[in-house]
Order: structure tokens, then C-alpha cells, then sequence
């Protein structure tokens, strides 16, 4: 049968089969690209960096981490591939490239299939659930270097939580952050650098060995009126981008391992993780935590909830996280002197 083709235009364009996948897709684009020589052919090196985007994204768990934690590293900041979507959109269309606007659909099919379920506004759809929960936990790094320490403790309080962890305390401060909270929290503990403040009562108060020569984890089971839940507080150790070392986050993976051991042992059903993991949940060498507990943000938040650095928030490395409770809602709180936004969350018991 003779194949159909397109009018010849009069400055020669090359013809193209109108009963080919191309040349429907071709017909959606503008006229006066279709009456240009070479769309198909331009771009090309544009539809190759949006097609390695899309494996990069799609294959992220095979990038090896024994040179310089290079996989740890692409998994911390895995969402922000999604802006070079529109930025090769963009640079498609000025370049007039139909092979490069259609091969940008890759990508942006692979983040969305990754991070699009962020995005339907959970939190948002159970804002009147905010407070209704059986329990409303939330957790901030308060930073050691903390200007106005009873001014964040302060801010913390009025987010109406039940629970709160903070972490990063310097020994000559506590006082000033129990000051602060004991009109709101009959009960305390402090731990080291971190501590916890509760409206119930708590006990089995104890550190946690997250094998850092002193004591940044913490344990305690508060007694919730709907049940006891053993809340942990930990502080992972910091991790670092260095030229010559890359991403150094050894000492933060083998306490993410010792922290997920005592979690693996706990015999309270349930349990509630607050803290600065220094780390994401897409963050492989978390796993050890992260594959026994869920983060409230995926569950019942809205959009990223990104926590640090408090001035431009790039990741979320803050987290709360449960097992065997149901979480209702999760947010940010406004920020605080601190490089880190606190977080919240409700659950129900």
C-alpha cells in the first residue's frame, strides 16, 4: 500500500509519514515548527540528559556507595532532580526540538511516579484532624549555638504537642529549656544532648547506645491516656560533602544501624521515633529504621515537609516516624532561631 505523506513545504522540509507515531505526535506541535527543517533532529543531546535523568531517578538504589557514599548522597536530595523537568521543557521549546520535548516525558513520569504521592495534599484534606489525634508529637533540633534558647523553647510549646524531643542541648542550657517548658510539661528527662517533655506521665527513662562515645539517643515509655508508647529521641551524627572524602556519613550509618537494633527489641507495640536523623527517608543507609517504621510525612503530610537548612529548606532530615500507631496529620512549625524548622505530628492510638 503507498504510505501517506505530508505536503512538501516550500522550503523544503523533509517529509514526514502522517500515519507514523511521529507524525501524530508531530501534529500537536505548533505549525511553524512544522514547517521547519530538522525538529526531530534537534535536541538531541537535550533528550539525552532528560533520558540519563529518568534512569538516574529510576535506578537510584543501584548507585553504588563505596566511592564516597555516592548513592546515599543522590538519595538525600532525589526530589530536586524534578526541577531540571521544566528547565529541559524549557530549553526544548526555545530550541524548537520535538525529539527533546517528548523525550522530557521520561523523567518527569519517573518523579512523579517516586514523589506524586507527596503531593495530593494529605495534610491539607485532615487539617480539621490537626489536634484530634490521640497524641501530637513534634521534635526540633534547637542547635547548640541556640541565641534565645527559652524563646525556642517557647515557640516549641505552643504547637500544642503532647510529646517533645529536643536535641542538640548543650549542658549549660537545659536548665533554661526546662525553665522554659515547665509550665506546659509536668514531665521531663534529658538525656545527654537530647531530652524529652511530656504532659503524661513517663518512665523506663534510658539512653540509647547509638555507638558514639556519649550519649545522643534516648528511650522512655510515656503513659498516653489511650496506651503506653515508647518514644525514642535520637541525634545521628553529622554527615559532610567533602571534595576529596565525598559524602562522609560512615559514623551516621552505623548509628542509624544500632538505633534500628533497639527499635528491632522494643516490646511496647507501640512506638514513636523523634529526631534529626541526618537523613532522608529515600537514604538507603537508613534502612535499618526506616524499613521497620513509617514517617508521618509520607502518611499524612503535605508536600516534602522539608526541614533544613531552616533558612532554605533543601531536605527533610528531621523526622517522626511510627509503628503500630495510625498518623492523622503532620506539618512543619514556624521557625525558630535554630538552622532547623521543627516538625510535628498527630497520631491516634
Amino acid at each position: 500500500m503507498a504510505q501517506a505523506y505530508t505536503a512538501e513545504t516550500g522550503n523544503g522540509a523533509a517529509r514526514t509519514p502522517t500515519g507514523s507515531l511521529a507524525g501524530r505526535l508531530g501534529g500537536l506541535l505548533p505549525a511553524r515548527w512544522r514547517e521547519e527543517r530538522g525538529i526531530w533532529r534537534r535536541g538531541i543531546v537535550l533528550a539525552v540528559c532528560a533520558v540519563l535523568i529518568a534512569l538516574l531517578m529510576a535506578l537510584h538504589a543501584r548507585i553504588p556507595n563505596r566511592i564516597g557514599n555516592l548513592g546515599s548522597l543522590t538519595e538525600t536530595f532525589l526530589p530536586w532532580f524534578g526541577v531540571l523537568v521544566p528547565l529541559i521543557a524549557v530549553a526544548a521549546v526555545l530550541r524548537r526540538s520535538a525529539t527533546a520535548l517528548i523525550a522530557v516525558l521520561l523523567p518527569l513520569i519517573v518523579w512523579l511516579n517516586l514523589f506524586g504521592g507527596l503531593l495530593t495534599g494529605k495534610s491539607a484534606a485532615a487539617a480539621g484532624d490537626v489536634g484530634r489525634g490521640d497524641l501530637t508529637v513534634a521534635t526540633h533540633n534547637v542547635n547548640a549555638d541556640n541565641p534565645d534558647p527559652a524563646g525556642t523553647a517557647q515557640d516549641v510549646s505552643a504547637s500544642g504537642a503532647d510529646v517533645l524531643a529536643l536535641q542538640e542541648l548543650p549542658a549549660g542550657q537545659v536548665a533554661t529549656y526546662e525553665q522554659a517548658l515547665a509550665d506546659t510539661y509536668r514531665y521531663h528527662a534529658v538525656e545527654g544532648t537530647v531530652g524529652l517533655w511530656s504532659k503524661y506521665p513517663l518512665t523506663g527513662t534510658s539512653p540509647v547506645d547509638i555507638k558514639m562515645g556519649w550519649t545522643r539517643a534516648m528511650r522512655a515509655t510515656v503513659a498516653a491516656p489511650g496506651g503506653d508508647v515508647a518514644v525514642y529521641v535520637a541525634h545521628m551524627p553529622s554527615v559532610r560533602v567533602k571534595l576529596e572524602a565525598g559524602f562522609t556519613a560512615n559514623q551516621r550509618d552505623n548509628s542509624a544501624d544500632a538505633l534500628g537494633e533497639a527499635i528491632a527489641r522494643e516490646r511496647v507495640d507501640r512506638v514513636v521515633l523523634l529526631g534529626d536523623l541526618n537523613g532522608t527517608m529515600n537514604d538507603r543507609s537508613l534502612n535499618a529504621v526506616t524499613s521497620q517504621m513509617r514517617s508521618t510525612q509520607g502518611a499524612a503530610g503535605d508536600g516534602f515537609g522539608f526541614s533544613w537548612p531552616a533558612a532554605f529548606p533543601m531536605a527533610r532530615i528531621d523526622q517522626i516516624m511510627v509503628r503500630g500507631v495510625e498518623p492523622v496529620a503532620s506539618w512543619t512549625l514556624p521557625r525558630t532561631p535554630s538552622d532547623h524548622l521543627p516538625i510535628a505530628a498527630s497520631v491516634t492510638l
